[in-house]
């Protein structure tokens, strides 16, 4: 239950922030209630024009309860009163709520008499500039009166229902603030992740990052284009950028989930196969957006939904296999579901300034940000088990050069130091004398005292000027970068002095020396340096013989 704490605390703190987004952008009780323009909508044929009527009723148009999803022409009539005194005339700015996917609209205002009181035209297949930062509103000035708006619309799909509402200019300008903020702070997000996830695709050469920065892409790309930043900043004005990305990016996000949590045929057969099904599902679906593009964003929304059930039904498979990253991705996933499922269900909202796909970029928003933490955990525990098989190969090198019983460098360790020895440096091999005595007269544990003991008081002698090393036995060595020999010497009489105070009174040390210099190409170093070393021990041996 406690490796659940840290991912279900994130939850509560997206859903708080969730929150607290929302409440920032749903209207304030310090403005005005916007008016909200109800009357009825047609749906006019191909051929059908409109010549500037203030009246649609029997001009053969059909009467629809809303708007198709996948667009065609309607037209919007609707009667509408603003109060006040006749000389109280204000600017107002009518705009559409629930939905800014719109492809071409046309406002006609007329007064109470049928006289044609204002023309605007736009959407993102206009080329109209917009008068106010991703939004289509447009500005009005009217005096109190009774007015009718007749409002054309041709795109070739919608999100939601779009649906007309007036709003005095001050208020709309600071209604419209924090929607367009969000906007422009999620997109950084997608931008600065997508540019990270493309990175690491190139150096880590991983499905995981390739897939999610190609599904983050798609996202940037609908979203910019839904939400009127690519209209309003770079003038593109390409209407099925709303729709042809996210079919890419749907298949993407089944590789990535895939990947992410490993699923193979021989652990997930079940998940393996339905991500496959759902790929060659989706290639279908990109196969009929091709014959069918204004059924393109239909086709989107249910790829979105079926990715949602896969994703969330991977993480519950990863969490019960025990795959760590899958409680984490099973966070993510989670928030996304709820999020993502309201923002593909929902046909219109109540929020003047906050568009259905305010509710689908935040739901993107927060996985994108969600699925960073778990990606960046990833890096952290393969970087985490680099340095561990790092630090492990290390200790192993250490062990397979140094001696078990001294904690000397060994015989390897010394092949390697004589390889590095300067043309100035030299060799002395040792070999300790009565340590048979020790170990037959008193046991072997008292021959490790002999040996720990000359290693320790010999180490500590030679410091940082030359290296001892223990060869086997009672056999040492001792290199020398700077060849000084006669230090070395000195040493080891000084040792032998501190082992017959430690009660090792018979023990004693022969040994013999050679210069890099003597033999420049060290083929021989370590055969001169022995057998000087032999030659040493006769010497001891021949006066031990002669004072017998």
């Amino acid at each position: 239950m406690l490796s659940w704490c840290k991912p279900c605390n994130v939850l509560v703190k997206v859903y708080l922030l969730f929150s607290l987004l929302l409440s920032i952008m749903l209207p304030s009780s310090a403005f005005a209630a916007p008016l909200d323009i109800q009357g009825n909508w047609y749906q006019a044929t191909p051929a059908w024009q409109y010549h500037g009527q203030s009246q649609l009723q029997g001009s053969g148009l059909q009467p629809v309860a809303k708007l198709s999803p996948t667009g065609g022409r309607f037209l919007f009539q609707s009667d509408f009163t603003i109060t006040g005194t006749k000389s109280d005339a204000a600017r107002y700015v009518l705009d559409f709520k629930s939905s800014s996917t719109v492809g071409h609209f046309r406002h006609h205002v007329f007064d109470a008499q049928g006289h044609l009181l204002a023309q605007m035209e736009g959407g993102i297949q206009s080329e109209a500039a917009n008068p106010f930062f991703l939004r289509h509103g447009r500005e009005l000035l009217l005096p109190p009166g009774d007015y009718r708006l007749v409002t054309e619309l041709d795109s070739p799909f919608f999100l939601a229902q779009p649906q007309p509402y007036l709003d005095t200019l001050d208020d709309y300008r600071e209604a419209i603030k924090a929607g367009n903020a969000l906007v422009l702070v999620c997109l950084g997000v997608f931008l600065g992740l997508g540019f990270y996830y493309a990175t690491l695709a190139v150096v880590r050469r991983r499905t995981a990052e390739r897939m999610y920065a190609i599904f983050i892409l798609g996202n940037l790309l609908y979203n910019g284009t839904a939400l009127l930043v690519y209209p309003d900043l770079f003038g593109l004005h390409w209407f099925y950028m709303v729709s042809v990305p996210v079919l890419f990016s749907n298949c993407a996000y089944i590789v990535f989930v895939m990947a992410l949590l490993e699923i193979r045929p021989g652990s997930h057969p079940r998940l393996y196969r339905a991500g496959l099904l759902l790929l060659g599902l989706f290639m279908v679906f990109i196969i009929l957006a091709g014959f069918f593009p204004n059924w393109s964003l239909e086709l989107d929304r249910y790829g979105v939904g079926l990715f949602m059930f896969y994703g969330l039904a991977a993480g519950i498979s990863g969490v019960r296999g025990g795959n760590p990253s899958a409680r984490f991705y099973l966070v993510a996933i989670a928030a996304f579901f709820i999020l993502g499922l309201t923002s593909i269900s929902l046909n219109r909202m109540d929020a003047h300034t906050l568009y259905v796909e305010h509710i689908g970029l935040l739901a993107v928003a927060v996985e994108v940000f969600l699925l960073a933490l778990v990606l960046s955990w990833q890096f952290a525990l393969l970087n985490k088990e680099r340095q561990t098989a790092i630090d492990d190969a290390k200790r192993s090198i250490l062990i397979a050069h140094t001696d078990a019983l001294t904690g000397l460098p060994n015989r390897f360790n010394l092949e390697i130091e004589i390889v590095q020895l300067p043309p100035e440096g030299s060799l002395t091999i040792i070999d300790l004398d009565g340590l048979k005595h020790y170990n037959d007269t008193y046991g072997h544990l008292r021959g490790d005292e002999l040996l720990c003991s000359f290693s320790y008081h010999l180490k500590k002698r030679l410091g940082p000027r030359a290296i001892l090393h223990r060869m086997g036995g009672d056999e040492f060595a001792i290199t020398c970068r700077s060849g000084d020999t006669g230090y070395v010497e000195d040493m080891l009489v000084a040792t032998m002095e501190a082992l017959h105070k430690d009660n090792f009174a018979i023990a004693g040390a022969s040994f013999g020396s050679a210069l890099v210099k003597e033999d420049p190409g060290k083929a021989n170093l370590k055969q001169m340096a022995d057998a000087r070393m032999y030659q040493q021990k006769q010497l001891h041996r021949r006066r031990a013989s002669d004072q017998a």
